[in-house]
């Protein structure tokens, strides 16, 4: 059966809720032990309150007095310690509970951001060719970490901070007005100037982080290609070049992030000058009833500066969130875009298996903008019987490739038909129709691992007899056993440690083990010499006859024994016949071999 890729639908949050399933139950407890942590963590400035004014100043109307048995006199150093015990056991409780919603909060934001990077990649393993080439590889790698780290960030601070702060601000707003509601309209009236300044600098920043994300991608996109590209670096002695472009796309990247992060510099310094503004205006009000009119006590004008301050930096949390949300919101944008790509090439859900090769195109035309009136291949029309051999020849850019690309599905048609074994390739589904479709590509990838894993590729349950027999027809096994590790040998990344005609006959090898029943073959053995290709040609007439065969190739010794060969020019099918008769009546086909011919006497 077909599997697809479940991407959780809906509006942002709904969605991204859909990335906790499995770290529901630390999701929960994590907003829990904050809650708890608040409270305690409040109830110290009262503890400290009726410390100061019930045991060093003795007043008797201290706060928490109804509370406190009628024996704790004020004054008495039994009451400041029983109360300073209480505060110790209420700041160690209030610690554990900080401790575990920490501990809590990271391993829900550590497992929400484990299924967001699956889902992630499989839609990203779910895209046809069509799709992947509107995403840059190295954009695509910064989404699956960056962006989603910086998702995680944010989803770890909502379930901690954002529960803690608007929790504490409620408690410790409670708590102030209890004590002297006249003072406590500070902080109101400094609220509203917090929360203007905070929506400027969102409403700034956003547009910034989009910008420095994209800079992220193209030095990026630098680093890899020149990675990659390495040997043909130091080919051509353009290391001095390479450094320099390196440069300006980090010296790029670097006046982003500033361009980015320096408005959010702000932020601090506003909050410092309201909660000080606060303070000042506190102490001088506070004082001031204290020494004219003994209104309270001084404990209490100390939990109540406490609890603003509280009030404040919960404000100032809060705000820092809203800061985090607007970066974050470039990086959900920039994953929306790849969860939210149509996928344009969807198999059934069907049992339907390829029972034979058997190759029909029929009026087939093909683009790759989707525009028809400027198509890559057009009015496509021929049959290839199971077990046949056919070459295909043409120029570059004649859509030899795009041609055979076309029968595994890599790429839908933009109108007429392509069957296998006499059915539609749309009917298949794309796991039972590339399961009996091998294609080797020119530049194919191995994997790190030894010869042996990307060898199983092809078939995981292959036996070591097979995997020989295979490497034997791709006249693999002789350079194989003679590494010191034989099949267990490393191959490292991308097959780093084999040259370009070791590497095309081990990719040889893994599609041969699939026991295809169509074997495609792009062009692969141009890095092997004639005798090897030779070799590899006949042990496919000799051990899979059955196996229809597809060689693209440019050197027309390559394909002349081929039981037809298709002729393509402007990705038109112009000729097909054998060799001879291709010979007799194809101008194009003559002058390729003929060519090639006074090339190989030369």
């Amino acid at each position: 059966m077909e599997q697809r890729n479940q991407v959780p639908r809906g509006s942002g949050i709904r969605r991204y809720a859909g990335y906790v399933k499995g770290y529901w139950l630390p999701t929960l407890l994590t907003p829990f032990f904050m809650i708890f942590e608040v409270a305690l963590e409040v109830l110290i400035p009262l503890l400290m309150a009726a410390i100061v004014d019930g045991g060093l100043y003795a007043r008797d109307d201290f706060l928490l007095r109804s509370l406190i048995p009628a024996e704790l006199k004020t004054g008495s150093t039994q009451l400041i310690f029983t109360l300073g015990g209480l505060m110790v056991l209420a700041a160690l409780l209030s610690l554990s509970c900080g401790m575990l919603g920490a501990r809590t909060g990271a391993v829900a934001a550590m497992g929400f951001a484990k299924n967001l990077r699956r889902s992630i990649f499989e839609k990203i393993q779910s895209f046809s060719f069509a799709n992947t080439d509107k995403f840059s590889t190295s954009s695509l790698i910064v989404r699956t970490t960056t962006d989603v780290t910086m998702i995680q960030n944010v989803f770890q601070q909502m379930i901690r901070i954002f529960v803690r702060a608007p929790m504490m601000m409620v408690f410790a707003a409670i708590m102030a007005f209890n004590i002297n509601s006249e003072l406590s309209w500070i902080f109101v009236i400094a609220i509203p100037f917090l929360a203007v300044a905070m929506v400027i600098l969102v409403k700034t920043g956003h547009p910034r982080f989009m910008k420095m994300l994209k800079k992220t991608d193209a030095m990026n996109t630098s680093v890899q290609e020149d990675l990659i590209a390495m040997r043909v670096v130091k080919a051509f002695v353009r290391e001095d070049y390479e450094k320099q472009r390196f440069h300006d796309s980090v010296q790029d990247l670097k006046n982003a992030q500033i361009h980015a992060q320096k408005i959010f510099t702000f932020s601090g310094p506003i909050q410092l000058i309201i909660m000080w503004t606060c303070t000042i205006i506190l102490l001088a009000l506070g004082g001031m009833r204290i020494i004219r009119f003994k209104a309270f006590g001084p404990g209490e004008l100390t939990s109540l500066m406490t609890y603003t301050t509280q009030i404040i930096s919960s404000l100032a949390m809060v705000s820092f969130i809203i800061v985090s949300l607007s970066m974050a919101k470039a990086s959900v944008s920039r994953i929306n875009e790849v969860l939210d790509e149509e996928l344009d090439i969807i198999g059934p859900d069907s049992d339907l298996k390829v029972e034979n090769g058997d190759i029909e195109f029929r009026n087939v035309d093909f683009s790759y903008t989707g525009d028809p009136n400027n198509l890559t291949l057009s009015g496509i029309n021929f049959k290839i019987r199971s077990g046949e051999t056919i070459g295909v020849v043409g120029g570059t850019g004649e859509g030899k490739s795009t041609l055979v690309q076309l029968i595994p599905r890599f790429y839908d048609v933009l109108s007429g038909e392509v069957l296998i074994a006499g059915h539609n390739v749309k009917d298949y589904s794309l796991f039972e129709l590339r399961e009996g479709v091998s294609m080797v590509l020119q530049k194919n990838m191995l994997f790190s691992g030894s010869i042996k894993e990307n060898l199983r590729w092809g078939d995981p349950n292959a036996t070591d007899e097979e995997i020989v027999e295979a490497c034997k027809m791709a006249c693999a096994h002789d350079f194989i056993t003679r590494m010191e590790n034989g099949y267990d040998t490393d191959l490292g990344q991308g097959g780093c440690n084999v040259s370009g005609g070791q590497k095309q006959r081990l990719c040889i090898a893994r599609a041969l083990l699939k026991k295809p029943k169509i074997l495609i073959l792009d062009d692969s053995t141009s890095a092997v010499d004639t005798a090897t290709d030779e070799k590899i040609r006949r042990a496919f007439r000799d051990y899979i006859p059955g196996t229809t065969k597809l060689i693209i190739a440019q050197r027309i010794a390559s394909i002349m024994d081929s039981d037809r060969i298709i002729v393509m020019d402007e990705g038109k099918v112009v000729d097909i016949g054998t060799h001879d008769e291709l010979m007799r009546r194809s101008v194009i086909y003559r002058e390729v071999y003929e060519s090639q011919m006074e090339g190989d006497d030369e």
